[in-house]
């Protein structure tokens, strides 16, 4: 899976936009949201999502790959044991939101650090 961030200043009517245009290419968007100006969402067709908003206007338009892990979301402090794993093994997190499926999408300098991180520990 990956991550699109692509600038929406322009809030609702930027996200109206994004939205049409990757409908209309058949990306759906697995979860994101917008904060401060810029939004993040995820998709499967990350490159394909890329071009899509670059033909349209919309740039610079950053395409990474995303962690996507489950999170025991009813236990307490199951968030925090994670991110001490990520941040014990020198992972830098640019950001984190939660997909369609309350799972974690994770946005790591290094993914497969990441994933050994969160695999070894059992997550």
């Amino acid at each position: 899976m990956f991550d699109i961030e692509i600038p929406a200043p322009d809030g609702a009517s930027s996200l109206a936009a994004i939205g049409r245009a990757l409908g209309a290419a058949g990306i759906g968007l697995e979860g994101g949201g917008l904060w401060s100006g810029v939004a993040h969402y995820l998709v499967a067709e990350g490159a394909c999502a890329g071009e899509v908003l670059r033909g349209i206007g919309f740039g610079p338009v950053l395409v990474r790959e995303a962690l996507v892990v489950d999170l025991v979301v009813d236990a307490p402090g199951a968030l925090g044991r994670m991110m001490e794993r990520l941040a014990g093994a020198g992972v830098v997190l640019h950001g984190q939101y939660s997909d369609h499926d309350n799972r974690k999408v994770l946005l790591v300098d290094d993914v497969a650090a990441a994933r050994r991180a969160l695999e070894k520990a059992g997550s």
